[in-house]
């Protein structure tokens, strides 16, 4: 993604990508790390041993989750509503919901490589020969009474899967979680009780209209298709028969819907810049969302951000170089008529994010590694000086400095996130080892550099941090401090300080 970013990679280009980088021949195949946009998303755990009536409702929930997150992040519209019943407020029939549900029934989570076929033929095989030795391992471990020669078989079973591996170019090659196509009938089974989920891999399926949502309750099969709404010639939508239709919902998206899509992307773009979106429900564009402020303005920046080839860069440009996004934040003489700053007669003050509040600091501290890419890093590391952007995120146990600073929900969809002051936040600030390693990191700079007098260290310390001269009497305070205290307790105090959180 970020390399993406960085190429300008056009939005088309890069939504279909994350649906189908797979099916298209145009990009290589280390291109299928976008897949994990599908590949990640969460899964219910399915116990086989219940019989298939309750497994059935599991795997639709998924089917759900997966359709939920697909309209409100790119159209911004609530299509799993659709999932029980007509919608509601928008026009999003049930036979739209598993139109599009049949493309996620048609799909199997599976890692994927990122080399050639050639070249992975040989590492797959090689991968499936050592997980058989490793089986018998545990199996050898389990088995009772433990046999005389267990050590001598553990270490020739170890000494087989080296030599597989050490054997093997490219063993070691990363995959990614992505998805491939493979239908999904779960079914009781065969012997016994319990269910089996049966994936036919290559092949796709049309599903039933599910009774208010219960798949044990079915109707009319429905084929695979975009929404009624968004027609692609003749009045009706595209149709998907391409495998699971992946591709195809790429490009219904990119072309059918376009001008809602350009308009929701740009609604997050701009939201993100000014803190507020000119729509302030950015996933619920339809009835029940809120009106835009400036419609007109909408409607231009997602006219000119298609003509321009969908470049990001060019819609940041476009809205960094403007007068609305150069004010200032302090209130101007039209406050007073615009008090909730509708009307951006002034520029709102922004908190940081936590990772651009972590990442200022460590490249203040001149410690950040700016490296491109690479595999995450978990943020408790001591030694983590990357960018927050590759911390690891654990669905389940997400890193208590990310939940304390009002990072989303990773195992749903987040329109935005909740902007919060508490005293986690605070106690954090005073007692958490991050401020004080980035603090002592910080202090080490400035004792390393020219300038041996409390005087000279605050001017650099304030010429660093904020970019600015310290005034006489924030100078005075700093030295009355560093009589008694470190510098790397002075440091710890600007880094929680209003003046390095927030924006101007």
């Amino acid at each position: 993604m970020v390399r993406s970013f960085n190429q300008d990679l056009s939005y088309p280009d890069f939504i279909k990508r994350q649906l189908a980088a797979d099916q298209m021949p145009e990009v290589g195949p280390e291109e299928n790390a976008a897949l994990g946009f599908l590949g990640l998303s969460p899964t219910y755990w399915k116990e086989l041993q219940l019989p298939p009536e309750i497994i059935k409702a599991t795997v639709a929930d998924e089917w759900e989750e997966r359709i939920d997150t697909l309209g409100r992040t790119f159209l911004g519209l609530t299509v799993a509503c659709a999932r029980c019943h007509d919608h509601k407020a928008n026009p999003i029939s049930t036979a739209d919901y598993y139109a599009l549900a049949g493309v996620f029934a048609s799909i199997k989570m599976s890692d994927r490589p990122m080399m050639a076929e050639e070249l992975w033929l040989p590492v797959k095989k090689a991968r499936g020969e050592v997980a058989v030795l490793v089986k018998k391992q545990a199996d050898l471990k389990k088995k009772k009474p433990k046999p005389e020669e267990l050590k001598q078989q553990l270490a020739e079973l170890s000494k087989k899967i080296k030599v597989i591996k050490t054997g093997t170019p490219h063993y070691n090659m990363a995959t990614i979680v992505g998805v491939k196509d493979s239908a999904l009938h779960v079914l009781p089974k065969k012997k016994g009780y319990g269910t089996l989920l049966d994936y036919q891999d290559g092949k796709a399926r049309d599903l039933e209209i599910q009774i208010r949502g219960n798949p044990n309750d079915t109707g009319e099969v429905v084929p695979r298709r975009f929404l009624s709404a968004f027609p692609a010639e003749k009045g009706e939508p595209r149709q998907f028969k391409n495998g699971s239709g992946r591709l195809e919902l790429g490009e219904s998206l990119v072309k059918d819907s376009k001008p809602l899509l350009a308009r929701v992307i740009v609604n997050r773009i701009w939201r993100q810049h000014f803190g507020r979106g000119l729509v302030e429900t950015p996933s619920d564009f339809g009835n029940t969302g809120a009106r835009p402020s400036h419609p007109e303005l909408l409607d231009d920046l997602a006219a000119r951000f298609v003509d321009n080839g969908w470049s990001f860069k060019w819609l940041h440009r476009e809205i960094l170089n403007s007068a609305t996004w150069q004010q200032s934040s302090f209130a101007s003489d039209s406050a007073a008529a615009d008090p909730g700053n509708i009307y951006y007669s002034r520029m709102s003050r922004q908190r940081l994010d936590v990772e651009a509040w972590r990442d200022a600091m460590l490249s203040v501290s001149a410690v950040l590694n700016e490296e491109l890419g690479g595999k995450p890093v978990d943020l408790n590391d001591a030694s983590n000086v990357r960018r927050t952007l590759y911390g690891k995120i654990h669905r389940r146990d997400l890193n208590k400095m990310l939940q304390v600073h009002d990072f989303p929900d990773p195992a749903a969809h987040s329109p935005a996130r909740a902007n919060t002051i508490t005293p986690l936040q605070m106690l954090f600030a005073l007692n958490g080892p991050l401020l004080k390693k980035q603090a002592t990191e910080f202090a080490k700079r400035i004792e390393s550099e020219k300038g041996v007098t409390n005087s000279e260290r605050v001017t650099r310390t304030y010429d660093l941090m904020f970019q600015r001269e310290p005034n006489k009497t924030e100078v005075e305070l700093a030295e009355v401090f560093l009589e008694t205290a470190p510098l790397a307790e002075y440091a710890r105090v600007l880094f929680a300080g209003n003046e390095f959180l927030y924006i101007d």
